[in-house]
């Protein structure tokens, strides 16, 4: 009995020194992690950072361009078809869109390089000849392609070329926009919605920090609204805000379900993409022509900017849908995401004028409800309201985003987003939008 107290004495240190040990490796395992990661999201922030703000000069140009020289939208036809040849050339590669670098954050999806140039070349294309289209789709393509092909460059295991790609879209994202708070929670949500990458929450914001640090040292501006008037809390406020958002999301189901329904419908008229690409901006160029003005061409920065100051025209969304959904349907590239800014915020700001509400605010609101709805990113959208308008009405912005999100139901514009959770209640559903 005696003798074996040695025994339990040496086993009792040999637990104790274990312990120890584990307990000293874990910050260990946790630094190297950090390390890795703050390294890797540099090398794909300042890449990102200098590609995005190179796409972001470009755009800048060939919308200026475009305005000055106006009759380069009757070449708009031509510029489809060109798109259309590029991307023909490239179809071994299967589909080349936004809905394939959201695959590739969940599953072992390849993102091919050439993805890269193809959206460059395609959006300004677009933006040069007046298709109506946005940055956004760039941006996480561009992104996406970045941060998939560095990590397969770099040997990166399958779980982290999912967390490099998110953190390649954060990065663009913020060069292009200059929100790097939105851009790097809506990498961690869009993908699936209600699940949180977190695991991507370093890298995705350190990446973010360093693209738009580079898109301000190439003297970008980024999105931003100063002034908005700041509404104090109170019931009226608080009911107005809740009507906005319950609209704005009725007019998010309209925009996403008009841009399938037009490509479902272009698909099935005109099965030939040189055709769709060519009919299609032929139909833009008409509409321009048939309206006599330039407003529903190209992003439409300078219109939302006008909404936000309290002025729009009642007939501006519903024809900004329509030439979006045109645009895309036949094949031009960028996005839907500005031309979601300009629906809601031109939206917004007449249904203020309608109820009596303040009609920069409501146009603030529908800005980013019209973006929550569309995206399914509330937290993203509670960020962007901070990093555009400020934080004077943030509580007010929240409850919208939270409104919108709820009452959009699964309606999205990318077909590959999974909504993992019910938005009424804790059943997990794991279905995709529609």
């Amino acid at each position: 009995m005696f003798n074996s107290l040695p025994i339990i004495n040496a086993e009792s240190k040999a637990k104790k020194l274990n312990y120890l040990v584990n307990t000293l490796k874990k910050p260990l395992i946790y630094t190297k992690s950090l390390v890795k990661w703050l390294i890797l999201s540099l090398v794909v922030g300042a890449v990102g950072g200098f590609i995005g703000s190179g796409f972001h000069i470009s755009i800048d140009y060939v919308t200026e361009l475009r305005i000055e020289k106006s009759y380069l939208i009757y070449f708009l036809p031509l510029g489809g078809i060109v798109i259309a040849g590029i991307y023909h050339i490239f179809k071994s590669k299967g589909k080349l869109d936004t809905n394939r670098v959201l695959v590739a954050v969940t599953k072992q999806e390849k993102v091919p390089l050439v993805m890269a140039p193809l959206i460059f070349l395609g959006t300004v294309l677009t933006h040069l000849l007046g298709g109506s289209a946005g940055r956004e789709g760039a941006a996480l393509q561009l992104g996406g392609s970045i941060g998939y092909n560095t990590g397969r460059l770099l040997k990166l295991k399958n779980d982290d070329l999912h967390i490099i790609v998110m953190s390649g879209m954060s990065a663009v994202f913020a060069a292009l926009f200059g929100t790097p708070l939105t851009a790097s929670f809506f990498a961690l949500e869009v993908a699936r919605v209600g699940v949180m990458h977190y695991a991507a929450l370093v890298p995705s914001v350190m990446a973010a920090l360093v693209a738009s640090y580079i898109a301000k040292f190439c003297g970008l501006s980024p999105v931003a609204f100063e002034g908005l008037k700041k509404v104090s809390i109170s019931p009226s406020a608080v009911g107005y805000i809740v009507v906005i958002a319950i609209l704005c999301a009725l007019v998010s189901i309209l925009f996403c379900k008009s841009i399938k329904k037009t490509e479902q419908l272009f698909d099935r008229l005109m099965p030939s993409r040189y055709i769709r690409a060519f009919v299609g901006g032929g139909i833009i160029v008409l509409l321009t022509m048939v309206l006599k003005t330039y407003d529903y061409n190209g992003a439409g920065m300078d219109v939302i900017t006008k909404a936000i100051d309290g002025e729009a025209k009642y007939e501006a969304f519903i024809l900004k849908i329509i030439f979006t959904s045109i645009t895309i349907a036949a094949g031009f590239k960028g996005g839907e995401i500005v031309p979601a800014f300009f629906i809601g915020s031109t939206f917004g700001c007449i249904v203020g004028s309608i109820i009596g509400f303040d009609p920069s605010v409501a146009a603030a609101a529908g800005f980013i409800c019209v973006f929550c709805s569309v995206v399914n990113c509330p937290v993203a959208s509670v960020m962007l309201s901070i990093e555009v308008f400020g934080s004077h009405n943030i509580l007010l912005f929240a409850l919208a985003c939270a409104i919108s999100y709820m009452m959009s139901g699964y309606s999205g514009l990318y077909s590959e987003q999974q909504i993992a959770f019910s938005k009424i209640n804790e059943e997990k559903i794991n279905k995709k939008t529609t």
